[in-house]
């Protein structure tokens, strides 16, 4: 293992902010002094709010806005709120929009019925106002937590690592952040297809958790930024025994998950553009590492220490093996630190 200090600034991992805005409510419903009550209510919580008076006015804003929830009275002229569900639910564009139905309706039977329609929650008039922010902001929550979390392996995705980070930086206390590759990943993909490419995904994913358990307290903060590439943060006294545990565990299952002769002979055969068959080693792991400590290096951009680890990271993919290189400057110094496993 090696630790060593960045180049120029590369790659951000995707993890770039996005614009912050309030979210954006969609409020259905043909009575205007109930629209009004509601969105007076959102508003003052810190919302952004559009009405429509039907469903069918609701589709045509779809157009021109894209709302992260809707609340949708049931009964409405032209286009009720059940229709308005349904019509919602059939279009990729709004189908994982959240729904909360609004209604005076306050039977089991009609519940249900709202519900298996497809709405996420369910309000009957006449409805507190904390009892709306409580729901408005859960559905919210929910929805988000969802859409953050990789389907594959079910570790949080680049919003939630991004936050993460900002979180570490505005506590000022000590922290490394992990970027972690799985070096010549495409060459699986390549030969034994996706499915299989998916089991190796699947297998870091584990052997990360693992390795976490194992390495006990602080708790350690683990994210899937996509394909092959993962994220860890943790304290510095924490990197090399999750490391190492980590590489131990990985490359064990790795081999499982190779066909017997070409674990046995240490390489897959790669058929190139021509035919013509390149060996290809089997797979390792390449991890960068950025550090804060208080009497090191000190971030205020979490752009800045996802570049720093990428950087890293290509130092590491530059060895040979699986491979951690750790960046240690001290401010402006430079300071280098070879610590082999």
């Amino acid at each position: 293992m090696s630790t060593s200090e960045p180049g120029p600034v590369v790659e951000d991992l995707g993890l770039d902010a996005e614009e912050q805005r309030p979210d954006l409510i969609l409020v259905v419903d043909d009575d205007q002094d109930i629209a009004s009550f509601v969105e007076f209510n959102l508003k003052v919580h810190g919302f952004e709010v559009i009405r429509a008076r039907d469903g069918q006015e609701a589709l045509d804003l779809m157009e021109e806005h894209r709302p992260d929830l809707a609340l949708v009275d049931w009964m409405m002229p032209r286009m009720d709120g059940v229709e308005l569900i349904r019509n919602l639910r059939a279009d990729p564009l709004t189908s994982a929009l959240p729904v909360i139905m609004l209604t005076a309706r306050s039977m089991t039977v009609d519940k249900v019925v709202g519900l298996t329609t497809g709405a996420d929650d369910y309000l009957t008039k006449p409805f507190d106002t904390a009892e709306l922010i409580a729901r408005v902001s859960t559905t919210l929550r929910r929805n988000k937590e969802f859409r953050e979390v990789s389907p594959l392996t079910g570790l949080p995705g680049n919003a939630r690592v991004r936050r993460e980070i900002i979180d570490r930086i505005r506590s000022g206390g000590d922290y490394s952040v992990g970027y972690i590759d799985i070096d010549r990943f495409k060459s699986v993909n390549d030969v034994y297809g996706f499915d299989r490419g998916d089991e190796f995904i699947t297998a870091m994913a584990r052997s990360l958790q693992r390795a976490s358990a194992s390495t006990g307290k602080p708790s350690i903060f683990l994210g899937h930024i996509g394909g092959d590439d993962f994220v860890f943060i943790c304290h510095p006294d924490q990197v090399l025994p999750l490391t190492k545990s980590m590489v131990t565990d990985f490359e064990s299952a790795a081999d499982r998950l190779y066909d017997a002769k070409d674990a046995q002979r240490g390489y897959i055969e790669v058929p190139d553009r021509r035919g013509n068959k390149q060996r290809a080693a089997l797979v390792t792991l390449s991890i960068g590492v950025a550090q804060a400590t208080a009497d090191g290096r000190q971030f205020t951009d979490p752009r800045m220490v996802i570049a720093v680890a990428s950087e890293m990271k290509k130092v590491a993919k530059s060895q040979p093996g699986s491979y951690v290189a750790i960046d240690r400057r001290r401010n402006e110094a430079k300071d280098e630190d070879q610590t082999p496993i």
